[in-house]
């Protein structure tokens, strides 16, 4: 392929304080059901949702309305950092819904720690899928701490890692 065809796909991140949410957009260039595949298959998803020099390292993942994923965030210099995510609603191949927490290598959730509500939606576009995240907060205080541990750019970080995985 040459240069001028590869298109350079940019992750989108927009945060709106006052209505206590973020969206994040990404396109590419592969089909839904392989994207959809890498969002909901641990040995894929451990493989790109952490920003390097971090991994992601599953323990647990039950994908369908009412299972969960138990992960871990490890660190370069071996820390660990666990959340789950508690699916919701589950639409194959369209979108899911999940609630996301910090927790203990046991699933315990933190409640010094925000949580946040995940929508994450998969269309066809015409080079590929695109990918859109919508994000709330119960509060603007949570989703300014979130802000403030650097999750834009570890997201997108991890977004970066996605497409190069594809």
């Amino acid at each position: 392929m040459t240069t001028s065809k590869i298109k350079l796909m940019k992750t989108i991140f927009t945060k709106d304080i006052t209505n206590k949410k973020i969206d994040v957009a990404r396109e590419f260039v592969a089909p839904v059901e392989k994207i959809w595949q890498a969002w909901t298959d641990p040995k894929l998803l451990d493989q790109w949702w952490a920003p390097k020099p971090w991994k992601a390292v599953t323990k647990t993942k039950n994908f369908k309305e009412g299972g969960y994923w138990l992960y871990s965030m490890e660190g370069p210099a071996g820390e660990k950092h666990w959340s789950r995510a508690d699916y919701k609603k589950i639409s194959p191949f369209k979108f899911f819904t999940a609630q996301d927490a910090f927790c203990d290598e046991h699933g315990t959730i933190n409640p010094n720690f925000p949580r946040m509500d995940w929508t994450v939606e998969f269309s066809a576009t015409a080079t590929g899928t695109k990918v859109e995240v919508h994000i709330t907060f119960p509060n603007e205080k949570d989703l300014q701490g979130i802000i403030e541990m650097g999750f834009e750019q570890g997201f997108t970080m991890a977004m970066d890692n996605l497409d190069g995985l594809l």
